[in-house]
């Protein structure tokens, strides 16, 4: 297991100007600058960020990035857990610490871009519980200007109900729906963490009008949910990768008013488009 290395700067310094061989990957409105040590790799950031990469963002976070050409990509899961002011996060591709009060950060990492993914996630549920938002994994469409997510397992259907978008609709992620509060109504926006269409939804957002929780059946119809049923559902679902016992409670809180405030149904339905004639 990697050991984490402190660095008390982190503690005081204030975020760095943004400069030429740094990438702002704006996610859900919210700006994380990312400065690697080798400008090639900062090319292939913007490669795989394309749609999200801000680079007038005043920056939320700031994570200066080092390349250990020995690391390798890992599919374990990451720890994530807390020292005093200091986020340690630990997989085998990466080791990283973050400070969430002054947004500084650092990234140690094999050269792979896709290990980035995993600690924008981690960083951004963290972001999200403060804010009463979450990341869940959950396909998310723009219909009419309103937002609507189908939330399941894999090999649910979240990328069948994404590939059999209508015209009129606008593809906000096929994998992981990212949804923040706003007053008491919430709001999803689009996100580059692709499933099987391989593809990063649209960089937009809308008002968050219902989820579903996808079934597949012989035929296309919508159940109720009972609001307890919903919660306990819908937090099979959500990504937090924390194990902090206030902050899991803080999650769980955001998904009981999330459900008292926006509909959650069942979808029962065939792998064909006319499920979609349910939806709005």
């Amino acid at each position: 297991m990697a050991t984490a290395i402190h660095t008390p700067e982190l503690e005081s310094a204030a975020p760095a100007a943004i400069s030429s061989a740094a990438v702002s990957v704006e996610i859900g409105a919210i700006p994380i600058r990312l400065q690697p040590d080798h400008p090639d790799f900062c090319t292939l950031l913007k490669q795989r960020y394309e749609g999200f990469v801000n680079p007038h963002s005043e920056p939320t976070c700031d994570f200066d990035i080092h390349l250990d050409s020995t690391g390798r990509p890992s599919d374990e899961d990451a720890r994530v857990f807390r020292r005093g002011n200091l986020w340690s996060l630990q997989r085998g591709d990466f080791r990283a610490e973050w400070n969430p009060r002054t947004g500084r950060g650092w990234i140690h990492q094999c050269p792979n871009p896709y290990s980035i993914d995993t600690v924008l996630r981690i960083t951004h549920s963290l972001v999200l519980a403060e804010q009463g938002g979450f990341l869940v994994h959950a396909a998310g469409a723009i219909r009419s200007g309103a937002a609507y997510l189908f939330a399941g397992v894999s090999g649910a259907g979240k990328t069948t109900m994404s590939r059999l978008a209508p015209p009129d609709a606008t593809v906000l992620t096929d994998e992981i729906s990212y949804i923040r509060k706003f007053g008491s109504s919430y709001r999803a926006y689009g996100t580059p963490f692709a499933g099987e269409l391989a593809r990063s939804g649209a960089n937009t957002s809308a008002p968050l009008r219902a989820l579903y929780l996808l079934v597949q059946g012989p035929e296309n119809r919508l159940e109720c949910v009972p609001q307890a049923d919903a919660a306990r559902a819908l937090m099979r679902h959500v990504l937090f990768f924390a194990h902090e016992k206030e902050l899991v409670s803080r999650v769980f809180d955001s998904v009981v008013d999330f459900v008292s405030r926006v509909e959650v149904s069942r979808l029962i339905f065939t792998p064909h488009g006319r499920a979609w004639e349910l939806i709005g």
